[in-house]
Protein backbone atom coordinates (compact mmCIF):
# COMPACT_ATOMS: atom_id res chain seq x y z
CA UNK A 1 0.00 0.00 0.00
CA UNK A 2 1.47 3.35 -0.90
CA UNK A 3 2.20 6.20 1.54
CA UNK A 4 0.29 9.15 1.38
CA UNK A 5 1.66 12.62 0.01
CA UNK A 6 2.44 15.51 1.51
CA UNK A 7 -0.66 17.23 0.31
CA UNK A 8 -3.26 14.12 1.34
CA UNK A 9 -1.58 14.17 4.83
CA UNK A 10 -1.90 17.85 5.40
CA UNK A 11 -5.84 17.02 4.18
CA UNK A 12 -5.45 14.29 6.94
CA UNK A 13 -4.50 16.62 10.03
CA UNK A 14 -7.12 19.31 9.00
CA UNK A 15 -9.73 16.51 8.94
CA UNK A 16 -8.21 15.98 12.62
CA UNK A 17 -7.97 19.58 13.81
CA UNK A 18 -12.11 19.41 13.10
CA UNK A 19 -12.30 16.00 15.02
CA UNK A 20 -10.19 17.04 17.86
CA UNK A 21 -12.58 20.56 17.98
CA UNK A 22 -15.96 18.78 17.70
CA UNK A 23 -14.87 16.29 20.74
CA UNK A 24 -13.32 19.35 23.05
CA UNK A 25 -16.55 21.32 22.25
CA UNK A 26 -19.23 18.73 22.91
CA UNK A 27 -17.27 17.62 25.90
CA UNK A 28 -17.62 21.69 27.09
CA UNK A 29 -14.10 20.92 28.77
CA UNK A 30 -10.49 19.92 27.75
CA UNK A 31 -7.56 21.21 25.73
CA UNK A 32 -7.84 23.24 22.93
CA UNK A 33 -4.25 24.24 22.26
CA UNK A 34 -2.00 21.67 22.56
CA UNK A 35 -3.50 18.92 20.34
CA UNK A 36 -3.83 21.34 17.15
CA UNK A 37 0.29 22.29 17.95
CA UNK A 38 1.06 18.63 17.52
CA UNK A 39 -1.46 16.72 15.38
CA UNK A 40 0.77 17.26 12.32
CA UNK A 41 3.76 15.97 13.99
CA UNK A 42 1.46 12.79 14.80
CA UNK A 43 -0.03 12.97 11.17
CA UNK A 44 2.58 12.32 9.97
CA UNK A 45 3.44 9.42 12.65
CA UNK A 46 0.28 7.56 12.44
CA UNK A 47 -0.31 8.37 8.40
CA UNK A 48 2.86 7.92 7.19
CA UNK A 49 5.62 6.25 9.48
CA UNK A 50 4.40 4.01 12.50
CA UNK A 51 3.96 0.56 11.85
CA UNK A 52 0.79 -0.77 12.83
CA UNK A 53 -2.47 -2.10 11.97
CA UNK A 54 -6.07 -1.38 13.64
CA UNK A 55 -7.66 -4.69 12.20
CA UNK A 56 -4.37 -6.46 14.32
CA UNK A 57 -3.79 -4.20 17.44
CA UNK A 58 -1.97 -6.52 19.54
CA UNK A 59 1.00 -7.13 16.54
CA UNK A 60 3.70 -8.25 18.32
CA UNK A 61 5.97 -6.31 15.49
CA UNK A 62 3.86 -3.21 15.82
CA UNK A 63 5.79 0.10 16.54
CA UNK A 64 4.91 1.60 19.80
CA UNK A 65 3.80 5.18 20.77
CA UNK A 66 3.40 6.66 23.64
CA UNK A 67 1.43 9.84 24.33
CA UNK A 68 3.92 11.16 27.07
CA UNK A 69 2.06 14.75 27.03
CA UNK A 70 -1.14 13.10 28.18
CA UNK A 71 -2.98 16.17 28.34
CA UNK A 72 -3.01 16.23 24.36
CA UNK A 73 -5.26 12.87 24.40
CA UNK A 74 -7.51 14.38 22.01
CA UNK A 75 -5.01 14.58 19.52
CA UNK A 76 -4.00 10.70 19.71
CA UNK A 77 -8.17 9.98 20.04
CA UNK A 78 -8.67 11.74 16.57
CA UNK A 79 -5.69 9.78 15.01
CA UNK A 80 -7.01 6.46 16.54
CA UNK A 81 -10.51 7.38 15.66
CA UNK A 82 -9.41 8.13 11.78
CA UNK A 83 -6.99 5.01 11.87
CA UNK A 84 -9.83 3.02 12.54
CA UNK A 85 -9.19 1.39 16.10
CA UNK A 86 -11.50 3.76 18.04
CA UNK A 87 -15.42 3.48 16.85
CA UNK A 88 -16.11 7.02 15.51
CA UNK A 89 -19.33 7.14 17.73
CA UNK A 90 -17.26 7.38 21.40
CA UNK A 91 -15.58 11.09 19.97
CA UNK A 92 -19.24 12.25 21.45
CA UNK A 93 -18.61 10.57 25.33
CA UNK A 94 -15.25 12.24 25.78
CA UNK A 95 -14.37 13.07 29.40
CA UNK A 96 -17.85 11.76 30.33
CA UNK A 97 -18.54 9.70 33.69
CA UNK A 98 -17.82 5.60 32.42
CA UNK A 99 -16.29 6.63 28.94
CA UNK A 100 -13.22 5.03 27.99
CA UNK A 101 -12.12 8.53 26.59
CA UNK A 102 -10.94 10.34 29.53
CA UNK A 103 -8.84 13.73 29.59
CA UNK A 104 -5.65 11.79 29.83
CA UNK A 105 -5.42 8.35 28.22
CA UNK A 106 -6.12 4.70 29.70
CA UNK A 107 -4.10 1.98 28.35
CA UNK A 108 -6.23 -0.11 26.06
CA UNK A 109 -4.55 -2.26 23.36
CA UNK A 110 -7.56 -3.01 21.90
CA UNK A 111 -7.93 0.55 20.72
CA UNK A 112 -4.61 1.03 20.18
CA UNK A 113 -3.56 2.86 23.02
CA UNK A 114 -0.32 1.76 24.37
CA UNK A 115 0.02 3.26 28.08
CA UNK A 116 -1.77 5.03 30.54
CA UNK A 117 -0.42 8.75 30.75
CA UNK A 118 -0.55 12.13 32.21
CA UNK A 119 2.40 12.75 34.85
CA UNK A 120 4.44 15.08 32.26
CA UNK A 121 8.04 13.41 31.22
CA UNK A 122 7.43 9.88 32.47
CA UNK A 123 6.22 8.46 29.19
CA UNK A 124 9.91 8.89 28.29
CA UNK A 125 10.96 6.45 30.64
CA UNK A 126 8.15 4.10 29.92
CA UNK A 127 8.71 4.08 25.88
CA UNK A 128 12.65 3.63 27.00
CA UNK A 129 11.12 0.17 28.83
CA UNK A 130 9.08 -0.61 25.40
CA UNK A 131 12.58 0.24 23.48
CA UNK A 132 14.22 -2.06 25.82
CA UNK A 133 11.86 -5.14 25.74
CA UNK A 134 12.13 -4.81 21.98
CA UNK A 135 16.36 -5.59 22.22
CA UNK A 136 15.78 -7.79 24.68
CA UNK A 137 13.32 -9.74 22.56
CA UNK A 138 15.12 -9.38 19.61
CA UNK A 139 12.06 -7.31 17.73
CA UNK A 140 12.49 -4.70 15.32
CA UNK A 141 10.05 -2.37 16.08
CA UNK A 142 10.67 1.56 17.12
CA UNK A 143 9.00 2.85 20.15
CA UNK A 144 7.82 6.78 19.23
CA UNK A 145 6.80 9.46 22.42
CA UNK A 146 5.50 12.64 21.67
CA UNK A 147 6.87 14.98 24.93
CA UNK A 148 6.31 18.53 25.57
CA UNK A 149 7.94 21.99 26.64
CA UNK A 150 6.08 21.47 29.65
CA UNK A 151 7.49 18.53 29.99
CA UNK A 152 11.22 19.26 30.07
CA UNK A 153 10.31 21.17 32.63
CA UNK A 154 10.61 18.10 34.60
CA UNK A 155 13.29 16.24 36.21
CA UNK A 156 11.33 13.08 35.25
CA UNK A 157 11.90 13.43 31.76
CA UNK A 158 15.91 14.23 31.79
CA UNK A 159 16.51 11.43 33.68
CA UNK A 160 14.97 8.91 30.79
CA UNK A 161 16.69 10.86 28.77
CA UNK A 162 20.16 9.88 30.42
CA UNK A 163 18.85 6.34 30.40
CA UNK A 164 17.97 5.71 26.43
CA UNK A 165 21.25 7.50 25.85
CA UNK A 166 22.97 5.17 28.41
CA UNK A 167 21.42 1.97 26.48
CA UNK A 168 22.03 3.70 23.07
CA UNK A 169 18.15 2.72 22.25
CA UNK A 170 18.72 3.71 18.41
CA UNK A 171 15.26 2.36 18.17
CA UNK A 172 13.78 4.80 20.59
CA UNK A 173 12.35 8.49 19.30
CA UNK A 174 10.98 11.33 20.85
CA UNK A 175 8.94 13.75 18.94
CA UNK A 176 8.82 16.85 21.05
CA UNK A 177 6.28 19.87 20.49
CA UNK A 178 7.96 22.75 21.06
CA UNK A 179 4.81 25.47 21.49
CA UNK A 180 6.42 27.82 24.06
CA UNK A 181 3.04 27.48 26.40
CA UNK A 182 2.73 25.57 29.50
CA UNK A 183 -0.48 25.82 31.58
CA UNK A 184 0.76 28.66 33.79
CA UNK A 185 1.38 31.22 30.74
CA UNK A 186 4.26 31.08 28.62
CA UNK A 187 7.19 28.10 29.25
CA UNK A 188 10.33 31.20 28.97
CA UNK A 189 8.56 32.98 31.99
CA UNK A 190 7.75 30.05 34.15
CA UNK A 191 11.16 28.00 33.62
CA UNK A 192 12.93 28.35 30.54
CA UNK A 193 14.15 25.06 28.54
CA UNK A 194 15.93 26.80 25.82
CA UNK A 195 18.26 25.39 24.28
CA UNK A 196 16.25 22.22 23.88
CA UNK A 197 18.68 20.57 21.38
CA UNK A 198 21.79 21.44 22.96
CA UNK A 199 20.38 20.17 26.04
CA UNK A 200 19.18 16.78 24.21
CA UNK A 201 23.24 17.04 22.46
CA UNK A 202 24.72 17.34 25.71
CA UNK A 203 23.00 13.61 27.01
CA UNK A 204 23.34 11.91 24.26
CA UNK A 205 20.84 12.01 21.70
CA UNK A 206 20.61 12.87 17.65
CA UNK A 207 18.65 15.81 17.34
CA UNK A 208 17.12 17.11 14.52
CA UNK A 209 15.39 20.64 14.87
CA UNK A 210 12.02 21.24 12.01
CA UNK A 211 9.26 23.32 11.73
CA UNK A 212 6.56 21.11 13.28
CA UNK A 213 3.62 22.34 11.41
CA UNK A 214 5.35 21.62 7.52
CA UNK A 215 4.69 18.16 6.71
CA UNK A 216 7.72 18.11 4.47
CA UNK A 217 10.17 18.42 7.41
CA UNK A 218 8.23 16.57 9.16
CA UNK A 219 8.10 13.26 7.14
CA UNK A 220 11.96 13.57 5.93
CA UNK A 221 12.71 13.55 9.72
CA UNK A 222 11.11 10.98 10.48
CA UNK A 223 12.81 8.99 7.52
CA UNK A 224 16.08 10.29 8.61
CA UNK A 225 15.82 8.65 12.35
CA UNK A 226 16.11 5.13 10.85
CA UNK A 227 19.74 5.99 9.81
CA UNK A 228 20.70 6.54 13.39
CA UNK A 229 22.93 4.25 14.81
CA UNK A 230 23.99 3.77 18.54
CA UNK A 231 21.59 6.63 19.92
CA UNK A 232 18.48 7.74 20.59
CA UNK A 233 16.54 10.57 18.63
CA UNK A 234 14.61 12.84 19.08
CA UNK A 235 12.25 15.46 16.68
CA UNK A 236 12.35 19.50 17.87
CA UNK A 237 9.13 20.60 16.58
CA UNK A 238 8.84 24.44 17.05
CA UNK A 239 4.60 24.78 16.64
CA UNK A 240 2.53 27.29 17.85
CA UNK A 241 -0.28 26.43 20.27
CA UNK A 242 -3.77 26.38 19.11
CA UNK A 243 -2.04 25.85 15.15
CA UNK A 244 -4.94 26.28 12.54
CA UNK A 245 -7.51 28.47 14.15
CA UNK A 246 -6.18 31.87 14.35
CA UNK A 247 -8.42 33.54 17.53
CA UNK A 248 -6.46 30.34 19.29
CA UNK A 249 -2.57 30.28 18.42
CA UNK A 250 -0.42 31.14 20.83
CA UNK A 251 -2.78 31.94 23.41
CA UNK A 252 -2.22 31.06 26.91
CA UNK A 253 -5.88 30.67 27.65
CA UNK A 254 -7.01 28.17 25.22
CA UNK A 255 -4.02 25.94 27.08
CA UNK A 256 -7.00 23.48 28.77
CA UNK A 257 -10.34 24.77 28.02
CA UNK A 258 -12.81 24.19 25.43
CA UNK A 259 -14.25 26.67 23.06
CA UNK A 260 -17.42 28.75 23.23
CA UNK A 261 -20.26 27.99 20.53
CA UNK A 262 -19.17 31.09 18.65
CA UNK A 263 -15.43 29.99 18.40
CA UNK A 264 -16.65 26.90 17.73
CA UNK A 265 -18.14 29.02 14.55
CA UNK A 266 -15.11 30.78 13.73
CA UNK A 267 -12.89 27.68 13.55
CA UNK A 268 -15.20 25.14 11.48
CA UNK A 269 -15.36 28.58 9.26
CA UNK A 270 -11.62 28.40 8.93
CA UNK A 271 -11.02 24.71 9.07
CA UNK A 272 -13.66 24.37 6.48
CA UNK A 273 -16.13 22.17 8.54
CA UNK A 274 -19.09 21.89 10.25
CA UNK A 275 -19.92 22.51 13.36
CA UNK A 276 -22.32 19.76 14.32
Amino acid sequence: MSKPSIAQLEDIARDLRILILKMVHHAKCGHTGGPLSCIDMLTALYFYKLRHDSKNPLWADRDRFVLSAGHTAPALYACLIKAGYIPEEEMWRLRRLGSFLQGHPKRKLEWGIEMSTGSLGQGMSVANGMALAARIDQKQYRVYSLESDGGAQEGMMWEGAMSAAHYQLDNRVALLDYNGIQIDGFVKDVKEVAPLDKKFESFGWHVFNVDGHNMKEIVEALDEVEKIKGKPSVIIGRTIMGKGVGIFENKPKYHGIAPTDQEMDVAMGELGGKNA
